[in-house]
């Protein structure tokens, strides 16, 4: 058993929840936006008269700016100033939304993600940080669980906030909708935030150090992101940026242990409760967001429901992450690794029930594992940062925490990469072995022909017309077992690895409250 490292600083119980709403308020934002654009791309192809793979490029250089500015979140705090730094990045985020939206063509509207992702990227890893700071450790966990909700929200009222936006009034909406909402988070923050008293600056830029996590995180992003779409390494251009990569994040991790001073500090993974703890939130963030990728996909491809359905059936995750907030009354008082165990079976459970998926199943079918995952969300993320924060002393925590967000979103790039894959090759394998299981003379397709020949014709087409339409429906049948088999086999893959994640537990020790 370990004891926390060193206690809050001292300030009223009052500024302590209004830092907590203000956080919240900016986080929420940020990761609202981080799925909004998702449901939105159709509305973007017909207003920029570009194609998918065009405008997928307003997704791609969001998610590329994050993952350049997530490790040099720790070292920009100490140039600017916590404070000053959490401004900057709000006000970017929200001047660079309402350019976003005016954007006139395609071009200024990635640059203008682009910035929107670096404002975007430092707010979650200050934000955990500056929690930490400020709260005692037996009230780490419901500051935790409060600020979660707005993380959990986010992707769920994402898909049916920006479905519903771009349907009743335009695309442009999703962004100038965090006008507002970023304003006030900037009033709040100038009005409530403050930096440590222990805070470390920065001596001089590192700028080998900023230039290789550039390239090397810039390249990484960019590869899973569009490593299916261009074939994987059958694409020279996915071969370059995955050597670039590479080179580039080896030379990095190689000046930081070296630098007198890093812009990513390395030394927190000596910390074996971090360094176990950041592993299974890379684990944790490769079933999160590739599994609500499958929700949405599922949904709208196969079931048929639009954007702001396919929301609906997200949002019962949640509710129940907001019955599992008791959850965080307890991460002081019993073993955190024992609620951790719990939530990533529970998780593996509801995912399980992801198996049985069939075309002719119901909302409820869906609802009611979206609801045992979301509940199962507030014993993994509360005692999981326990376990990983808690002893890091506080000077390291922006670091530590930037550390924390750079490797759930990295699991999370590489979850939704290697699941989408998987999905088009089990497509592809499970179509091959329908088909060669179909021939004219089994009775079972031959029934089936007929019974499709008899409704097109019932509907007025002759018989050479129905009959080849027939065949067409069976096709289209095949296809969309084919693809219904292949969600199956994500979600099994998915259900084993929370399965597995609790073996990880053993390595890290539990956190106690000492008198």
């Amino acid at each position: 058993m370990t004891p926390p490292a060193a206690d809050a600083l001292p300030i009223s119980p009052a500024r302590k929840w209004a830092i907590t709403v203000t956080v919240m308020v900016v986080a929420f934002m940020q990761i609202l936006d981080t799925s909004v654009t998702n449901v939105v791309l159709p509305h973007l192809q017909g207003s920029m008269s570009a194609g998918l793979d065009e405008v997928s490029w307003v997704i791609t250089s969001y998610l590329a700016a994050n993952a350049v500015i997530i490790p040099a979140t720790a070292w920009l705090a100490g140039l600017f100033g916590r404070t000053r730094f959490f401004l900057i990045c709000t006000t970017l985020f929200v001047l660079s939304s309402f350019l976003s939206g005016a954007a006139p063509d395609l071009t200024t509207l990635i640059v203008a993600r682009i910035f929107q992702g670096l404002g975007g990227g430092p707010i979650i890893p200050l934000s955990q940080a500056i929690l930490w700071e400020i709260f005692p450790f037996r009230q780490r966990g419901l500051a935790m669980a409060v600020w979660g909700v707005g993380f959990i929200l986010g992707p769920i009222l994402g898909p049916t906030v920006g479905g519903y936006l771009a349907d009743e009034w335009s695309w442009r909406w999703i962004f100038y909708i965090n006008l507002p909402v970023g304003i006030v988070g900037f009033l709040m923050a100038g009005a409530f935030l403050f930096d440590p008293p222990d805070q470390r600056r920065a001596a001089r830029i590192d700028w080998w150090g900023l230039g290789l996590m550039v390239v090397g995180f810039g390249c990484l992003q960019f590869v899973l992101d569009r490593g299916e779409r261009e074939d994987w390494f059958d694409s020279s251009t996915i071969v370059a940026l995955t050597l670039a990569a590479v080179c580039a994040l080896a030379g990095f991790l190689v000046r930081e242990l070296t630098a007198s001073d890093p812009i990513l500090d390395l030394t927190v993974f000596a910390d074996r409760n971090f360094a176990t703890g950041v592993t299974l939130m890379s684990i944790v963030g490769f079933g999160m967001f590739s599994g609500i990728l499958l929700v949405a996909v599922f949904t709208q491809k196969l079931l048929g429901y639009d954007a702001w359905t396919s929301g609906l059936v997200l949002a019962p995750g949640g509710l129940g992450n907001v019955f599992s907030l008791f959850a965080s009354g307890l991460v002081t008082r019993i073993d955190q690794r024992l609620m951790l165990a719990f939530g990533c079976l529970l998780n593996a459970a509801s995912l399980y029930m992801m198996t049985s998926l069939t075309l002719g199943m119901d909302y409820w079918a869906l609802a009611l594992p979206r609801f045992i995952q979301g509940f199962a969300v507030g014993f993994i993320f509360v005692p999981l940062s326990t376990l990983t924060l808690a002893t890091i002393r506080r000077d390291k925590l922006v670091n530590a925490t930037a550390v924390y967000g750079m490797l759930r979103n990295l699991g999370g790039s590489v979850g939704i990469a290697v699941t989408t894959t998987l999905l088009a090759q089990r497509s592809q394998f499970h179509q091959a072995t329908l088909v060669s299981h179909i021939t004219v003379w089994d009775p079972a397709t031959q029934a089936r022909l007929t019974q499709w020949a008899s409704h097109f014709a019932a509907l007025g087409s002759d018989t050479f017309t129905a009959e080849n339409r027939a065949v067409a429906m069976l096709y289209r049948e095949t296809v969309a077992q084919a693809q219904l088999l292949a969600y199956t086999d994500d979600f099994w893959l998915l259900a084993v690895m929370f399965t597995a994640a609790p073996l990880f537990l053993p390595l890290m020790r539990r956190i106690r409250l000492e008198p």
